[in-house]
């Protein structure tokens, strides 16, 4: 996970939304939970925003230079697939 050393070169903002007691926000609560640390160690003066709301849909955003944004839904996805989403996203700012 490499890439995730890189992350504050390509995003600027990196946002999680999600319900605190739904289902379908679970893997998302459970991957916020085991990768915060690491995700912040790594990337220290990223801004990581955690975002709880009732009954919202599981959702990541990533903010990139001059403003623009990336939304990946989360809704089903696992924790596995959620990093890779993340993977993704940090990607696609660095493109």
């Amino acid at each position: 996970m490499a890439w995730r050393s890189r992350l504050s070169r390509s995003v600027k903002e990196i946002r999680f939304l999600f319900c605190q007691s739904s289902p379908a926000s679970g893997p998302a609560r459970e991957f916020v939970k085991k990768n915060y640390g690491d995700i912040k160690t790594c990337n220290p003066a990223l801004p990581v925003l955690i975002r709880e709301c009732s009954g919202v849909e599981p959702q990541l955003w990533a903010r990139y230079d001059m403003g623009v944004e990336r939304c990946v839904r989360l809704d089903g996805l696992t924790e596995a697939q959620i990093d890779k989403k993340l993977e993704e996203l940090a990607k696609a700012g660095s493109a």
